[in-house]
This record gives C-alpha cells, sequence and structure tokens, in this order.
C-alpha cells in the first residue's frame, strides 16, 4: 500500500523533507502523497519515515492502493533508476 494524508493534517511541513522518494507534495489545502513514488520507505528504512515524524498521525496507509513488499521493492528499484547519475 501507498500511504495517504487524511484532512487532519496541520500543514507543519514535518513530513515532505523525510520522504526519500519525493512522494510528498502540497495539495490545494494539505500535503499530499503520490502514490506512484510512494514505496513505504522500502528500500531506505524499515518504516515509513512520514509516519515516524507526524505530530498527529494522519498519515495512515492507504487501503485503496495496496501493493505487496515485492511491488514497493520493484517501485524502489524504478525510481532509483530514474534517478540522475550521480555526479562525482
Amino acid at each position: 500500500m501507498a500511504l495517504l494524508i487524511t484532512d487532519e493534517c496541520i500543514n507543519c511541513d514535518i513530513c515532505e523533507p523525510e520522504c526519500p522518494n519525493d512522494a510528498i507534495y502540497m495539495g490545494a489545502e494539505i500535503y499530499e502523497i503520490d502514490t506512484n513514488k510512494c514505496t513505504e520507505c522500502v528500500g531506505h528504512f524499515d518504516e515509513p519515515q512520514c509516519q515516524q515524524v507526524c505530530p498527529v498521525s494522519c498519515i495512515p496507509f492507504n487501503p485503496a492502493w495496496r501493493e505487496s513488499p515485492e511491488q514497493l521493492m520493484a517501485k524502489y528499484e524504478r525510481l532509483q533508476a530514474e534517478l540522475p547519475a550521480a555526479k562525482t
């Protein structure tokens, strides 16, 4: 599953910089999560970082967007392959 941000969001801006996939962005009224980029931090961390830092616990799993751990890892790998090559 991807995660989603509920309307309980207070727009504190703590979650956005924690997302390693840049999946969190400011929507029309509250922060939102791009389900095509959210891997629940699979490949980066053991637990979703946005959930860990959210002061109002408004980031549940999105029941409408179900993905297996294997699918999340495949999405992580795809997103990593799309990153520009690191400059050395």
